[in-house]
């Protein structure tokens, strides 16, 4: 062992019982992480006592729940078919396994299914993070939460945060904006309301996934991704400001007005100090004020893209009216009949709710109330704005029904703080009585690539100004009705139709999108290959993303399929698209041996399936199970049957389907669909781990224990390199201080021979010495050399 590594253990070894024993204070200190937040705020109670949110007699309770950590909430997600076997797995399993634990002496209370969720697809229960990931006994359960979460069978999505897209009542054929949609839980459970039928693979309606933070656009992605979806659009832009996209209706263009619209805006927060601690030391009621304006400007935007008779939920995390009821009553005041609140009392029988409140005041951060916008002083009136006070008018007041608000208090059923509500419109927003329309004809498609944004922006302008000259047309024909209307709006605070504004795009660039004809080159052997029939026709929007500078018969790509029909998805300026579509081929030079260049990827398999008309094979359980867990098995291991299908098959690409047998309930109840791969004497798929797992799960095959010894294995294999460097680190560090010793030696023979002997034979000396030192470093840098490869 070298000096210098010598030196560095003892070191460590010096500093090991300095940490070790350094007495129980440390040791609490580090157990303990930060300082404990104390779960206290003055003006929160005040505020709170005094605006009368809390039914008499229950304020101790709410205040108890508060400081209560939150129970740990999953929903099962996925196609119906397979949330139903992730269910029965869970109910008959796990749970059942769960009853007879016991952890640090205590039984472990089991999941309870939350009463007012349908189908029972919701669970909530109180055990800890901490708990599930320390305690050993709860591995196996933890292991499965994980692994299904990766593979999008179970999210975990806080209980008040499930009820917006409940109540938003959404139909496969339904086109929805969901305008603030990062992190995405909510998006998760609208895409998995469009695909309710898991016979259809491309449902009429589609999602669009807003976000204005470029960062937690991808984070929203990353949770979509996970339900395989071809209906869904990440997009990125300031939600108050979202320019209107267009829809090719016969040949023309009309702007898109959306069935249904999920404005879930950014909030203060105050109903999540159950889990975020920080709100307890940090709130006042200066956050409500700042956000007020954000959140009515959002809502006014949502309202204007929402179609006659469609429905748009507004929600925030916040118990505060300044940002509940106060920005619907603006809103309803200044449809002028356009909006109406609708009634969802009948709607999730089981949620415990409290109505909306009518009568509320507004508080500065130093406590100072005030009534009325009359009583607020010049200094005060630009933190202050009308709009925050509840309406004066009895009658008008009554009439916009603001009891049909929903305000979810966290003691009534152990949740967070939640506030909804639901809006419906019936006729056009007054700054618009003539929705807008553009009656251009559409341009052709000449070539297979479709340019960007950034190559259309004058293009653009002559597309989406003449909406706006009709609007200007329209409102110089009324000036009575539009002019004094926004000049009060101006006024009062209130914004009719957003100002025009350039969003400035941040983040990383995505790569152009590149469409496919029906006759595209790249295309058609893949539809002879496979027998493609009707996918195009049907969803019209085939691509792939292109690098620049890079030939697509070179690109390693992956062809998508879109189900966003009608939508001119890169004709807008300042709209920046993230993410869209599912990938449902990536290429595979080995398959052009046999005649196509692409293979099928498990993502985008159950969109693709029904569109394949060869290349199927159909296999039994037992083939499943081997394909699953046999990383390239012989043929020879597969059932007769299909060694027979298989015999007369060209090697490649193929489709490996399961389905089930009712005459056997005990088995797997769900149909599977995997890609797979035809070799010389093999046949394997092409699955995902964590998707293997869930499968081999829903077949009652133990995937716990084969988990845990291919872990075991790979920490072992990385202790044995980790050693290995360790080693070869200490062997090189030999060498070094031999170099040194042996120039420290060099140069104490130099200075005791230069005061005996000649300068000339000194300097003759010293160069024969160095030749001797270079030959020795080459020597043990061979040997170093050596061992690294052994």
């Amino acid at each position: 062992m070298g000096r210098r590594a010598r030196d560095r253990r003892r070191q460590q070894q010096q500093q090991r019982p300095e940490r070790e024993g350094g007495g129980d204070g440390d040791r609490a200190g580090w157990s303990g992480g930060y300082p404990e937040i104390v779960k206290e705020n003055e003006l929160f109670e005040r505020y709170y006592r005094e605006l009368g949110i809390v039914p008499p007699g229950e304020w101790a309770a709410f205040m108890a729940a508060l400081r209560e950590p939150l129970p740990a909430t999953l929903r099962i997600t996925g196609y119906k078919s397979h949330a139903r076997e992730v269910l029965h797995c869970l109910k008959s399993k796990y749970f059942r396994e769960l009853r007879e634990l016991r952890v640090d002496g205590q039984a472990v209370e089991v999941p309870q299914a939350l009463s007012w969720y349908p189908e029972e697809l919701a669970w909530h229960t109180n055990l800890s993070r901490k708990i599930l990931r320390k305690s050993p006994e709860l591995e196996k359960f933890h292991q499965f939460l994980v692994s299904e979460t990766e593979c999008g069978n179970i999210s975990r999505q806080e209980a008040v945060s499930m009820i917006p897209p409940l109540l938003l009542n959404v139909s496969p054929h339904h086109k929805i904006l969901d305008m603030c949609a990062a992190p995405g839980s909510k998006t998760a459970q609208l895409i998995e309301m469009l695909h309710a039928d898991m016979n259809v693979p491309f449902p009429k309606g589609f999602v669009i996934a807003n976000d204005v933070d470029n960062k937690r656009c991808y984070l929203l992605v990353h949770q979509a991704k996970r339900l395989n979806s071809p209906c869904i659009m990440v997009v990125n832009h300031d939600a108050s400001s979202i320019p209107n996209l267009q829809i090719d209706i016969d040949g023309k263009k009309e702007v898109l007005f959306y069935d249904r619209i999920l404005c879930d805006v950014p909030c203060s927060g105050d109903g999540t100090m159950r889990k975020n601690i920080d709100v307890w030391k940090k709130w006042t009621t200066q956050n409500s004020l700042q956000l007020h304006g954000l959140q009515l400007r959002i809502a006014t935007r949502g309202v204007e893209q929402l179609a006659e008779g469609g429905r748009m939920v507004y929600s925030t995390c916040s118990l505060n009216p300044i940002e509940n009821e106060a920005v619907i009553a603006a809103l309803l005041d200044k449809s002028q009949g356009a909006l109406e609140l609708a009634d969802v009392s009948s709607e999730l029988p089981g949620l415990k709710r409290m109505p909306g409140i009518t009568k509320w005041k507004v508080m500065l951060k130093d406590g100072q109330w005030f009534e009325e916008w009359k009583d607020v002083p010049p200094n005060r009136q630009t933190q202050i704005r009308p709009t925050m006070f509840p309406i004066k008018e009895e009658e008008k007041l009554k009439a916009m029904n603001l009891e049909r608000c929903l305000r979810i208090l966290p003691h009534h059923q152990n949740t967070g703080g939640f506030f909804v509500a639901v809006l419906i419109k019936k006729s056009p927003m007054p700054w618009n009585k003539r929705q807008p329309k553009v009656n251009q004809k559409l341009p052709q498609r000449t070539e297979d690539t479709v340019e960007t944004a950034a190559n259309l922006d004058e293009h653009t302008e002559n597309m989406t100004e003449e909406p706006a000259l009709a609007e200007n047309e329209e409102s110089k024909k009324m000036p009575n009705l539009q002019k004094p209307d926004t000049e009060q709006s101006k006024k009062e605070g209130v914004c009719g139709p957003p100002p025009s504004k350039k969003m400035k795009l941040f983040g990383f660039k995505e790569d152009p999108f590149v469409f496919l004809p029906e006759d595209d080159p790249l295309f058609l052997p893949i539809q002879i290959f496979f027998l493609i029939e009707g996918l195009i026709s049907k969803i019209k929007n085939i691509f792939f993303q292109l690098e620049e500078n890079c030939r697509r018969e070179e690109g390693n790509i992956d062809i998508t399929a879109l189900c966003v029909p009608g939508v001119i998805l890169f004709w807008l300026k300042n709209l920046q698209v993230i993410n869209t579509g599912i990938k449902v081929w990536s290429r595979n030079s080995d398959g052009e041996q046999f005649g196509c260049a692409f293979r099928l990827a498990q993502e985008g398999i159950y969109t693709l399936y029904p569109f394949i008309h060869a290349r199927i094979i159909n296999v039994c359980i037992e083939d499943v199970k081997i394909l699953l867990t046999q990383e390239n098995p012989f043929l020879s291991k597969f059932s007769s049957e299909t060694q027979k299908k298989v015999k007369d098959m060209a090697m490649g690409s193929i489709v490996l389907k399961y389905d089930p047998d009712p005459e056997k309930p005990d088995s797997l109840q769900c149909p599977i669909v995997l890609c797979g791969w035809q070799g010389k004497t093999s046949l394997r798929a092409f699955v995902p781990k964590n998707e293997r797992l869930h499968y081999l799960r829903m077949m009652g095959v133990e995937v716990f224990k084969a988990k845990r010894k291919e872990e075991e294995s790979e920490s072992k294999a990385e202790e044995e390199v980790e050693c290995k460097q360790t080693q070869l680190e200490e062997e090189r560090m030999d060498v070094e201080d031999k170099k040194h010793d042996l120039v420290i030696k060099m140069e104490a023979e130099t200075g005791e021979e230069s005061s005996n002997t000649p300068v000339e034979s000194s300097a003759m000396e010293v160069e024969a010495k160095p030749a001797d030192l270079e030959e020795f470093s080459k020597n043990a840098n061979n040997h170093v050399s050596k061992e690294s490869k052994d």
